[in-house]
């Protein structure tokens, strides 16, 4: 098959599209697909091809809600001119997807959309982008859902619209087969102490300010808080969790530590894997791949329920749920109070802490990896193009 991906962002770009796109895109590669992304223009990107996977880039920017910068044109006239099979845009509210809604009836090949939760649902501001979407999503020939409970398979449902499948994300067994070494002793943290680690970008919506507060709280002794993030475009949030990452340091008296980290990958693995304890407490997701990269690692986990996280709990039987709010921007939060609590239960059940490991790496290598979905997605394509 010649399969197009749209995505806002591809590699070297990092987040949790950039890496559903990529290792979805590179397993269709392995099983012998020649794929092609198009995606946003980056001056850091050496190659036009990555394992495999041409990269097509342009220099377009925006949404169909604040407007679309840059070589619209050029996109339009490459997505209808273009010999393809298939093609599927991943995530909505970008602009690699939404300029494609225009053209969806010009298009000669099968198109397929992965929504991602429609994380704009709830603001006014998205009104009439999302009262425009069901006759749109009409003229797919098939949707892409990541959950049984999102926003975004609610709203389908609520407009009739039921050619979609459920394909979960999942993380990489290349990087999670092997042990990585050596992360406690890089950073001094002894064996027998507590490690807890949360991993994403300081975006102002990961829930680092709960995770840093709940660690505080936490009555477990000697303990270490790992914080694994980068910056997209902005500091975002980076600046208020050094402050914060300084004062729970103080107000402990150097007995619990907060380390800010942006590593390499490897680190990163090395990371999960030594941690105890996996804390999430992000505010707005779709799918989080960080929860199944730390059932990967046999890493139990604590979430908030945002996105799916609740029914990926489920699935791996590899984590808790504390008590979630949602707000009336569809947002979640939870109090650090609440995750705290289910800190100190989770370490002091070392038999549960066992259970959740095992079920968790288990479930991941029979149901989970990259290399087990890029099979769903392709399964999915050859079922548009079978007579």
């Amino acid at each position: 098959m010649r399969i197009l991906h749209t995505v806002e962002f591809y590699h070297p770009s990092t987040g949790g599209a950039q890496e559903v796109v990529r290792r979805v895109s590179e397993g269709l590669v392995v099983l012998g697909h020649k794929v092609t992304v198009a995606t946003t223009d980056l001056k850091e990107r050496g190659s036009s091809t990555l394992n495999g996977v041409e990269i097509r880039g342009f220099n377009v920017s925006g949404n169909a809600v604040r407007g679309c910068a840059g070589e619209v044109e050029r996109y339009h006239d490459w997505v209808l001119s273009s010999r393809f099979d298939v093609m599927m845009n991943y995530a909505a509210q970008q602009w690699a997807t939404d300029l494609v809604y225009p053209i969806l009836s010009r298009i000669p090949y099968r198109k397929t959309l992965a929504p991602c939760g429609f994380s704009g649902l709830f603001n006014p501001t998205y009104r009439s982008y999302f009262q425009e979407l069901p006759g749109i999503l009409k003229k797919y020939d098939h949707l892409i859902f990541h959950s049984n409970s999102g926003r975004d398979v609610h709203f389908a449902r609520q407009h009739g619209i039921e050619n979609g499948s459920l394909i979960p994300n999942g993380a990489s067994l290349d990087e999670f087969s092997v042990a990585h070494s050596g992360f406690r002793e890089k950073y001094g943290i002894p064996a027998d102490q507590p490690l807890l680690l949360t991993v994403g970008s300081h975006t102002r919506a990961k829930g680092h300010s709960v995770a840093m507060e709940a660690f505080r709280r936490a009555r477990i002794g000697p303990a270490t808080l790992i914080i694994i993030g980068n910056t997209l475009f902005r500091p975002g949030c980076l600046p208020r969790c050094k402050a914060q990452a300084r004062l729970v340091n103080l107000a402990t008296f150097g007995k619990k530590r907060v380390l800010l980290l942006d590593p390499p990958r490897s680190e990163v693995i090395a990371a999960y894997q030594a941690a105890n304890i996996f804390l999430f407490g992000s505010n707005i997701e779709c799918s989080p791949i960080v929860l199944f990269e730390a059932a990967a690692s046999g890493t139990p986990f604590i979430s908030t329920a945002c996105g799916n996280a609740a029914e990926i709990a489920e699935w791996t039987q590899s984590g808790v749920i504390v008590a979630t709010q949602q707000d009336r921007d569809g947002s979640v939060r939870a109090g650090a109070s609440s995750i705290a609590d289910a800190i100190e239960i989770l370490l002091g059940d070392r038999s549960r802490l066992e259970k959740l490991r095992r079920s968790g790496r288990e479930s991941w290598e029979k149901s989970f990896t990259w290399e087990r979905i890029a099979m769903e997605y392709e399964r999915v394509y050859l079922k548009l193009l079978s007579p």
